[in-house]
């Protein structure tokens, strides 16, 4: 059965909560976790939500998200989608899940004027990389990911 992609709100909190850390789970970070369900309904909630959720469900039961939000390319002079989670429950891999959502969400940047979508993909995950390639998305290795988090980021942030 073809998988039905809505449009995510703030009563799907607890749901999108436990696809991520589903996908944490399968990351191999069950602890990366670090909030409730009630942090993402409030942010949901709000006038200008920080994500958009898509939900993939098949009879009315939930099988994969992508939780994505907008960014700006300086280069292209358009905004761009970034695709922060994605993921599609092992037991609907291989069903036409994770097509369906990556054309939903391609239809939503398209609509937008996006010249682009980004994500990140962790090295082990084979079976990821194959299905984006397969999708006909490009490998981005010009650049290398940065991050400041924790003391680094205070200590910066309260520097004179």
């Amino acid at each position: 059965m073809e998988p039905v992609i809505r449009q995510a709100g703030p009563q799907d909190a607890q749901l999108i909560h436990d696809f991520i850390c589903e996908l944490a789970r399968y990351e191999r970070e069950p602890d990366a976790v670090k909030y409730d369900a009630s942090r993402l309904r409030a942010q949901m909630s709000r006038p200008s939500p920080p994500f958009a959720c898509l939900l993939a469900e098949v009879d009315g039961e939930a099988m994969g998200f992508a939780l994505y939000f907008f960014t700006y390319s300086t280069w292209e002079g358009t905004e761009s989608l970034y695709l922060e989670d994605f993921f599609v429950s092992e037991r609907c891999r291989r069903g036409g899940v994770g097509t369906a959502l990556f054309k939903a969400l391609a239809r939503k940047a398209h609509t937008r004027g996006c010249q682009r979508m980004d994500w990140a993909v962790l090295r082990w995950n084979q079976m990821a990389i194959a299905f984006y390639d397969k999708l006909g998305a490009e490998l981005q290795d010009t650049f290398v990911g940065y991050r400041l988090t924790g003391e680094a980021l205070s200590a910066l942030a309260e520097s004179d």
